[in-house]
């Protein structure tokens, strides 16, 4: 249970049931954006029988990335953890130095 106690150290959580909850979160996540890139790539015209691999895969990740940007503070709101994840979110957008287009500090 010692990685526990770093994660809510880290994190700067105070319960078990957060950390589990937020972990949960993640792990729903993931499985989503993978769920909902297809479709979205199909809507757009690509399958993986329509383009090549070297294309479709790249493609897929592009998709993928900010689909699970916006999943995670869905599925974060629907299991209570909004605030945490929203705070993680404007964290990882300063660090890639987008904070200037979302007005962010």
């Amino acid at each position: 249970m010692k990685w526990f106690n770093n994660l809510k150290n880290k994190w700067g959580i105070q319960s078990n049931i957060q950390i589990i909850l937020i972990l949960i979160v993640f792990a729903i996540t993931g499985s989503l954006s993978l769920v909902v890139s297809d479709p979205m790539l199909q809507f757009i015209g690509l399958s993986k029988d329509s383009v090549s691999p070297w294309i479709f895969t790249p493609l897929r990740l592009i998709i993928v990335f900010p689909v699970y940007q916006v999943l995670i503070l869905i599925v974060g709101f629907l299991f209570g953890q909004f605030k945490f994840f929203w705070q993680f979110e404007k964290k990882m957008l300063i660090k890639m130095g987008l904070s200037k287009y979302f007005n962010l500090k």
